[in-house]
């Protein structure tokens, strides 16, 4: 195993170790988001309404993924009742609903805000009456004027700017500091009655588990006929069959799925990055030359053959005296010596005494010691230099 990859994998595990004691450490967070979603459980969804319907339409309600265009394009329906809860319809849906109600069926509009034209044709124009952070709703009606419900979070503050006659009223939003306020009535539209609730907050799980909430939400759908109802929901409410769905749905899952994730792209990311091949050494290619030159030197060494020595050196010597200093070589005598010195700058004792080695060397008859040789081959060198 690289050592590159054990570093890496020990900042991981740190880092998913920190991460770990993080996530058992952190408080569980509530989402306050207004969804109003039948399956979801956080404070502002339906979850709680959704299961209560069935007994509060006694068994008669009718929930329906379709737009209501779609599902009343799909042929005639009798009188009935039509429940929409906070859901973003299409003009051509709002008319059909119209449409409806026109001909005998009763509709129950629980939304904070309609399109214009839909509402002045209702007779109602609806704006923001409120900033209040608490808002209390209490229903107009003797037989239910003690039942109410007091808005403690996140009120829309939602109302009625302007009601055409004929309009009734049928619930207000009381404030301390405010005058009452409209927020809840009915109109005749044709044959049939138009009921619309500008704070539909009332019917999410955080207040329906509220003791007393209830009763007030009973008391709202109370106004409709006891006939089957059929409920808009909306429908995006299918289980996703995404084969991560689960992990994706749980939160801590999510979290360490997306880290792992982070971590196996870094991992890949700095590992895939272009790595220089090793270069070879390659040794220099040796002077053979020299190892031959000392092969011979050893081998007359070894013969003892010093005076044929002496004779090749002083015959490089003065070979080299000829092609770099340009001086003739024929006499060795004391213009030879002056021109040396002059050229190399050498004292003419060390020339002098260099050149009766190099005529010894040349003497076929001389007698020739090994401390001749060392001596020539040091002072030629040295005049050379």
């Amino acid at each position: 195993m690289k050592k590159t990859f054990k570093i890496y994998a020990v900042i991981f595990i740190i880092v998913m170790l920190i991460l770990a004691l993080l996530e058992v450490n952190k408080k569980e967070t509530i989402n306050w988001r207004k969804n109003f979603n039948i399956n979801e459980k956080s404070p502002f969804g339906l979850f709680v309404f959704n299961n209560e319907a069935k007994d509060l339409f006694k068994n008669n309600l009718k929930k329906t993924e379709q737009t209501p265009y779609d599902y009343y394009s799909q042929g005639k329906k009798g009188i009935h009742n039509i429940l929409v809860i906070e859901k973003d319809l299409d003009k051509e849906s709002w008319k059909k609903i119209l449409d409806q109600v026109s001909n005998g069926s009763d509709a129950m509009i629980l939304v904070s805000r309609v399109p214009k034209d839909i509402s002045d044709s209702i007779g109602y124009h609806s704006s923001d009456i409120s900033f209040e952070e608490e808002n209390v709703l209490k229903l107009t009606d003797k037989e239910y004027q003690n039942d109410f419900i007091k808005l403690d979070k996140f009120p829309s503050g939602r109302g009625f700017s302007y009601i055409k006659p004929k309009v009734e009223v049928l619930g207000k939003t009381v404030e301390r500091n405010n005058s009452d306020q409209a927020n809840f009535i009915k109109t005749s539209f044709g044959k049939g009655t138009i009921y619309v609730h500008c704070e539909p907050l009332f019917l999410t799980n955080y207040y329906l588990l509220k003791s007393g909430s209830l009763k007030y939400t009973q008391d709202v759908f109370s106004y409709l006929k006891d006939r089957e109802t059929v409920w808009f929901v909306e429908n995006d409410t299918k289980v996703s069959r995404f084969f991560m769905r689960f992990v994706l749905s749980n939160p801590a899952l999510k979290y360490a799925w997306w880290v792992f994730l982070g971590g196996l792209v870094l991992f890949i990311f700095f590992n895939a990055k272009r790595k220089q091949r090793i270069i070879p050494v390659l040794e220099p290619l040796r002077n053979t030359s020299v190892d031959f030159v000392k092969s011979i030197g050893n081998l007359y060494l070894q013969e003892g053959n010093f005076h044929d020595m002496m004779a090749k050196k002083a015959q490089y010597f003065l070979n080299k005296i000829r092609m770099d200093l340009l001086i003739d070589t024929q006499n060795l005598d004391a213009e030879f010596v002056k021109k040396l010195h002059l050229k190399t700058g050498k004292p003419t004792e060390m020339i002098d005494e260099a050149i009766a080695l190099v005529r010894k060397g040349q003497d076929p008859y001389a007698s020739v010691m090994k401390e001749d040789l060392v001596r020539m081959n040091k002072l030629l060198d040295e005049i050379l230099k």
